[in-house]
């Protein structure tokens, strides 16, 4: 299967800027209610589930609902935003039961980074040993 996105384009700014479409993107849908999703917390600007294709016991994805196509693309308005995703991470990794032992947090960025859904994501990852490096 091919990857959900194309190269990166520069904007009059200079800046990356990734061709990630919103109107398709499953994330968006997801957090809408259009698509559905085992939910693991939910609140007015946030939204965590479980990772359809789980590569660690626990694995979930915790998005902002408001569309950020990534990383690199945050603006510092978001600032805050990102500041309560972080914290709400770490308060879903303990609700996963990985609050002893630990967890490992992704934020995949751009094509070379990994990212396959133009929407920033968290993975919150754990319950067992994860191994160094990922990939």
């Amino acid at each position: 299967m091919g990857r959900a996105f194309s190269r990166a384009a520069l904007s009059r700014s200079g800046r990356r800027r990734y061709n990630f479409p919103m109107s398709d993107c499953i994330f968006c849908k997801i957090a809408g209610g259009e698509i559905p999703a085992q939910k693991v917390y939910e609140d007015g600007e946030m939204l965590a589930f479980r990772d359809i294709s789980p590569v660690a016991p626990a694995h979930c994805l915790l998005i902002p609902k408001k569309h950020i196509k990534s990383l690199l693309e945050l603006e510092a308005e978001d600032a805050p935003l990102a500041g309560r995703l972080l914290h709400r991470a770490q308060e879903v990794a303990r609700e996963l039961g990985c609050g002893e032992s630990g967890a490992r947090f992704v934020i995949n960025a751009g094509t070379d980074g990994g990212q396959t859904v133009g929407h920033l994501h968290i993975h919150i990852l754990g319950g067992r040993a994860l191994a160094w490096p990922p990939g």
